[in-house]
């Protein structure tokens, strides 16, 4: 029988920035995290099989987008238009390895975070992630970039997000950033976001 994932808690984190070096936005840049915090069926041994983190994958990346999303107070609906970038990340405890949160990262996460905001065709660039080992109140820096193409300058971004008590040595902090905007102020040469085709992810 497949071990059931274990989900301790979930949480998540809204950061609004009104105003950028003394000049206030036309609109607040917002982005918001959501974070699970679960067992890792692995920890203190070493497993060749681990596709049942595959599966933990798809059903995070539908648990996080839904409530990533609810925290921007972004409705299902409106989320192909309002959501405009994405990323992700993992910490791993002393007890596992690092290739479980790669495990859950990447084969089936991505799926239904892109059918939350648009569809797979829609969506086509990759949801950048970083994993790491670290113990209880360790930072994991989400790299963000436009959900369409991943060349679009403005949009290179991350976000910090930690858990003062996870993850515990047995334990996996699984987390998704979303913003509905590229960074404030954006200003740096290079590929814009008027210049997107959308057709393979790059461009």
């Amino acid at each position: 029988m497949p071990e059931e994932m274990v989900i301790r808690k979930i949480f998540a984190v809204l950061e609004e920035i009104k105003t950028e070096q003394g000049v206030k936005l036309e609109k607040p840049m917002r982005k918001a995290a959501a974070v699970a915090v679960i067992k890792n069926p692995f920890a203190g041994r070493y497993v060749q099989d681990i596709s049942l983190l595959f599966d933990y994958g798809e059903k995070l990346g539908d648990l996080l987008v839904r409530t990533a999303l609810k925290a921007l107070g972004v409705t299902p609906e409106e989320a192909k238009e309002r959501v405009e970038g994405y990323g992700k990340g993992a910490i791993v405890g002393s007890a596992g390895e690092i290739e479980q949160p790669h495990a859950i990262l990447h084969p089936k996460f991505g799926a239904p975070v892109r059918r939350a905001l648009g569809g797979v065709d829609y969506c086509k660039a990759i949801i950048p992630s970083t994993a790491k080992m670290g113990p209880a109140g360790a930072s994991i820096d989400m790299p963000i970039v436009y959900k369409r193409a991943i060349w679009v300058v403005s949009h290179f971004d991350t976000m910090t997000v930690s858990v003062p008590d996870a993850p515990m040595p047995d334990e996996i902090v699984v987390a998704l950033a979303l913003t509905e905007s590229g960074r404030p102020l954006a200003r740096t040469a290079g590929f814009q976001k008027s210049e997107v085709k959308g057709l393979d992810g790059l461009r």
